[in-house]
């Protein structure tokens, strides 16, 4: 799979792809922006700075007298957070934790593990980030592409079960019931790691500003002339292509699909989404899931999740987390559900059929 660059010039349209990624495995994003208000934008100091880590091309950019200080901070916040996740990185914490089979976590990796916890319960298992030996079975995490055995899957499902993964939040120790199962955050680093440079920039006294993490957007305030920002979500048939605009701020809006990664064997095609039920790829009738909401976190696990779901139990989820977040979801025949909480920021482009969600429906 061809891995492209990402360029942003944040003028009008950040061009979002896939969100949902893995730690060491390089992910193959682009985000473009049209030139049609550079005035406006460049009207107050700018900074932006691009960025090379979590295995993926990234970009942080702020507005205002404090915009070099808060690039500088946030650039240093992903390495530092890269160098803590990184599960090839044999002086990360996640890696020694995976090594050890448990141990005692730092903050991050604690909050982290909580949070993982948390959506692993509330989507039903759906969200799962002790997937990772299958991730490396099917050759995710290193580029090596194989379709793994049917004797292979059995055999390393009972180690991708999150309830075996125990952990105390007094003392924040963690251990495995299994010997071999590992963790992995990939399915939330960079919603958690641009939630944190929101942080840094609101210290900073910065209100515009924002990020975008190998495809995963994360926006503060609105563009310095006071207008929304406007975010392309791209479309899963083509990368020429998106399926709309939504305008936007104070909020991450991350896509999930399988397009973006992906291998070939024998004429058919495998995607990096797998389903925790099953150990293969995830076939659920969705291919592209983006979330919108005010927590990078939750948008980046969200975004896999609700594809792993289906469309169907995704909805059922919104409806009982309506006040949480937002969502557009792509099936296979190319209809567009959209929920009613979104549906006047977001503009379809093209002759799509669109559906709204509503709560009470």
């Amino acid at each position: 799979m061809k891995k492209t660059v990402p360029f942003i010039f944040l003028f009008s349209i950040l061009f979002l792809l896939s969100g949902c990624s893995f730690l060491d495995f390089s992910f193959s994003g682009k985000a473009e922006t049209e030139n049609t208000d550079s005035e406006a934008l460049s009207s107050e100091e700018k900074e932006s700075r691009d960025i090379f880590a979590m295995d993926t091309f990234m970009t942080v950019t702020a507005y205002g007298s404090m915009a070099n200080e808060a690039v500088e901070k946030a650039e240093q916040e992903i390495t530092r957070l890269d160098q803590l996740l990184s599960t090839g990185d044999e002086t990360s914490e996640v890696y020694r934790i995976n090594q050890e089979g448990g141990g005692t976590l730092s903050e991050d990796t604690a909050l982290l593990t909580e949070y993982s916890l948390s959506l692993y319960e509330s989507t039903g298992g759906a969200f799962d980030f002790a997937i990772y030996p299958l991730m490396k079975a099917w050759g995710f995490t290193d580029g090596n592409y194989q379709v793994p055995t049917e004797q292979t899957i059995a055999e390393l499902l009972p180690l991708t079960d999150v309830s075996l993964v125990h952990y105390e939040n007094a003392s924040k120790e963690l251990s495995f019931e299994r010997e071999g199962m590992q963790i992995d955050f990939g399915g939330i680093a960079k919603g958690y790691t641009s939630d944190r440079i929101m942080e840094l920039y609101r210290s900073l006294g910065v209100t515009s500003g924002l990020v975008n993490l190998g495809g995963n957007v994360q926006v503060l305030g609105t563009k310095p002339d006071g207008t929304l920002w406007n975010v392309a979500i791209r479309s899963p048939e083509s990368s020429d292509e998106y399926l709309g605009i939504l305008k936007a701020s104070d909020c991450a809006v991350i896509t999930s699909g399988g397009y973006e990664r992906y291998f070939e064997q024998d004429g058919k095609t495998y995607h990096h989404i797998l389903d925790p039920a099953t150990g293969y790829p995830a076939s659920s009738g969705l291919i592209s899931v983006t979330i919108v909401s005010q927590k990078g976190i939750l948008s980046d696990g969200l975004s896999t999740a609700l594809l792993v779901m289906g469309k169907d139990h995704a909805v059922s989820y919104w409806k009982n987390h309506s006040d949480e977040f937002d969502a557009i979801l792509e099936t296979e025949d190319g209809t567009l559900y959209i929920t009613s909480g979104i549906e006047d920021l977001f503009e379809v482009q093209g002759n799509r059929k669109t559906i709204i969600i509503n709560t009470k429906e």
